[in-house]
């Protein structure tokens, strides 16, 4: 008898707590939210988009209805700068590398409008990667210098995804700066946040190496063998530095909208300093959590999300390092507000890790090379200047910058600057044999270490008379004499 009581026990709790489940379930269904398809969002009237250029975003899209958006671009081919002192032709959307950042939301209808400016030299067109249909708009959008074309879609898939011309030479279109992103949000929208930019990377082949002046000419043999020059962010070095940097306050989220045109190279983002909270992969409807790195694929995009905890410069580069620091992938996220030591309490004592080593490192060179790149007659203080140029952008810029600005916490500062102004000679002989240990310019404290630059006697004259006469130095020249003196001296 109590075995029997016993088993009717269990056998109604296990009825109740099945039937608790199902109810639940049944409750939790019926909450959830029914999506209809895209093809079916009716859209309620007529707008104009609003286009931001680089690295601006548009307002979202949460308390807006589907909607006829009107979109209207214009192709322009221009010569603009790549780094200092040099130049190229970009072909663009609007103007820009990337072009103008497109904000729709599932439902939409889109009325795309492409011009293609008159002093423009080639036809173009543009592939969305939001479009569902021949081309992803190509096929209906190729356009004749001077003349105007018309095409529409809707938009059926959430997501951030590229956009670019797909006219032949499709690569060296894309190469010449013709990408571009288009968001599509979810009918409700993306979670607010505080602060949203907008960048894309982009490799670029010239006929001149990294640094070399002038006007340079798009290689296509470079394009083919994927041998870029350049990889930057927003179409050019620096762009995302000094009075480019981004900005964010403490405790404030921050969204990037990351693309990557290619042609070629794939982008390992990162933020140095800084944990992505959310990855949207690929652009898509996915998110990762806790990302240090993220992969975009040429042609694709990813969102990444994070919370800025403590105040500071935080560096944005291309994790496949060297196209960071010498080929210009790499950019600023300047943070201010109060310090949070809890978090980050910054030095606590004295010391440096040097990943080199302690030694002077020597940068391996030739003395054929060394030969080879000694003109054999005198320079004038401005053709040092100019040999300088060159001098500096092979070696020079992928630590202390397009303008001499430095790197904070990582290089000092060559504009402006105390410490070098203070005593040239001291300088040659730092170009010579390096220095490792600390120092203190413009009241800032740095210690890490500078590589001997193995370059001739009239190379390191040039380079040096070169930086003395920029941003705000005293104009001093260096002679090769000078130089000889400090090599011997050693």
């Amino acid at each position: 008898m109590k075995i029997h009581h016993s088993f009717s026990l269990m056998f109604w709790r296990f009825f109740l707590f099945t039937c608790l489940i199902v109810v639940s379930g049944c409750e939790f269904r019926a909450e959830e939210k029914e999506t209809r398809p895209a093809e079916e969002i009716k859209v309620s009237q007529t707008m104009e988009a609003d286009l931001t250029l680089p690295p601006l975003v548009p307002k979202p899209t949460a308390e807006r209805a589907a909607k006829k958006l009107v979109v209207k671009m214009e192709v322009i081919e221009k010569e603009m700068e790549m780094t200092d002192g040099v130049s190229y032709v970009y072909w663009t959307f609007d103007g820009t590398v990337p072009g103008s950042f497109i904000r729709t939301k599932v439902g939409d209808e889109i009325e795309f409008h492409l011009r293609n400016h008159p002093d423009s030299k080639l036809p173009h067109n543009i592939d969305l990667h939001a479009v569902n249909g021949p081309g992803g708009g190509a096929e209906s959008s190729f356009v004749a210098p001077g003349h105007e074309v018309v095409f529409n879609f809707k938009v059926l898939n959430p997501g951030l995804y590229i956009y670019h011309c797909a006219t032949a030479p499709v690569g060296m279109h894309i190469a010449n700066g013709m990408y571009g992103l288009i968001l599509v949000e979810p009918e409700e929208g993306l979670p607010p946040v505080d602060r949203e930019y907008y960048v894309v990377q982009g490799d670029f082949y010239t006929a001149g190496d990294f640094g070399e002046p002038g006007l340079q000419q798009f290689d296509m043999k470079k394009a083919i063998e994927e041998d870029a020059d350049y990889v930057v962010f927003n179409g050019k070095v620096g762009a995302l530095t000094g009075e480019g940097k981004l900005h964010a306050e403490v405790g404030e989220t921050v969204r990037l909208y990351v693309g990557n045109g290619g042609p070629n190279l794939v982008s390992s983002f990162h933020v140095i300093g800084e944990i992505f909270d959310k990855v949207y992969m690929e652009g898509g409807s996915v998110i990762n959590e806790n990302v240090q790195t993220t992969l975009i694929p040429a042609g694709g995009a990813a969102i990444v999300e994070f919370k800025v905890e403590v105040p500071g410069e935080y560096i944005l580069v291309d994790h496949s390092i060297f196209r960071a620091f010498n080929k210009g992938a790499l950019g600023v996220l300047e943070a201010t507000g109060p310090e949070n030591e809890r978090i980050y309490s910054g030095k606590t004592q004295e010391g440096i890790y040097l990943p080199e080593g302690g030694e002077i490192q020597s940068m391996p060179i030739s003395e054929e090379e060394i030969a080879a790149s000694q003109p054999p007659e005198n320079l004038s203080k401005q053709e040092k200047i100019e040999m300088g140029k060159n001098v500096y952008g092979r070696t020079c810029v992928a630590c202390h910058q397009a303008a001499g600005q430095g790197i904070p916490n990582a290089f000092p500062p060559l504009a402006n600057a105390d410490y070098l102004n203070e005593d040239v000679d001291r300088a040659i002989d730092i170009v010579l044999h390096g220095k490792t240990g600390e120092i203190v310019v413009n009241g800032e404290t740095y210690n890490s270490v500078m590589t001997a630059q193995n370059i001739s006697d009239r190379e390191a004259a040039a380079v040096l008379t070169y930086i003395y006469n920029n941003w705000g130095n005293n104009g001093t020249e260096v002679t090769e004499e000078m130089v000889k003196a400090q090599r011997r001296s050693n």
